[in-house]
């Protein structure tokens, strides 16, 4: 177990290549994808969820045990210890994606999680978080993802310049969503292969990777709202692109 707590830290999550998911929905959809090695459970928790958990192997622990493994203010008292999934952005283009989301720089897991899931639901191929992005592995990003971290590849590029460089030079337009960009949302070609970049609402993207878009996009605004928070303004955008994209 204590090898399990370390999984907390994110410097524990990449030297294992192991990380924690809490509760029955995350355990559940880890099980599917056949990511667990472990269950520790509660003795209560075990008999709650004893249909999902099917034959996997469970550790019983103590409450107090449980809480050490948690990091919610109330612990349900299941934790699964899963291995990351393996997926690089070559496999992604190998597979000739149709839609790619690539937020740049967030740091805020909430949003980050909220964003795969929104990606997850209009249908993308991937998402790429790009630059100083927070781990998506993150108990915070995982439990906003509702699970769809499980569902589609999620990846993490450094060197955010690399990555958009070869999602372009793989043949897929990339959009920049910006404020005062010269292409209204309602304008722009969809249609088309395309990967969404999109910044934090306070910085805005790096000038060097909105530099490489095809098109800088603004997402037209009636109201008086100055910005949008990334999910928000990935929601809108990818929802954009599925429905262009979609069978007729």
């Amino acid at each position: 177990m204590a090898a399990a707590v370390k999984l907390h830290r994110h410097t524990g999550r990449r030297r294992a290549a192991r990380f924690l998911a809490e509760g029955p929905n995350l355990v559940e959809a880890a099980l599917r994808r056949g990511l667990v090695h472990e269950v520790f459970a509660t003795e209560g928790a075990a008999a709650k969820f004893a249909a999902l958990l099917g034959a996997a192997s469970v550790h019983l622990v103590t409450d107090k045990a449980a809480k050490a493994l948690s990091d919610t203010v109330t612990p349900v008292g299941l934790v699964a210890v899963c291995s990351i999934p393996e997926a690089d952005l070559d496999q992604v283009l190998a597979g000739n994606p149709k839609l790619v989301a690539v937020p740049v720089g967030i740091s805020e897991p909430g949003n980050a999680g909220t964003l795969i899931r929104v990606a997850d639901a209009m249908g993308a191929d991937a998402v790429v978080l790009a630059g100083d992005s927070v781990d998506p592995y993150n108990g915070k990003c995982l439990r906003a993802s509702a699970g769809s971290i499980f569902s589609i590849p999620v990846l993490s590029a450094p060197d955010a310049v690399a990555a958009v460089t070869k999602l372009k030079d793989a043949g897929l337009q990339v959009l920049a969503t910006v404020l005062d960009g010269p292409v209204s949302l309602e304008d722009a070609d969809l249609s088309v292969p395309t990967a969404w970049l999109f910044g934090p609402e306070a910085h805005g993207l790096p000038a060097d990777v909105a530099g490489l878009a095809t098109a800088g996009v603004r997402i037209p605004m009636p109201g008086n709202a100055e910005s949008l928070n990334v999910a928000s303004a990935a929601a809108i955008c990818l929802y954009q692109s599925a429905r262009s994209q979609a069978p007729v």
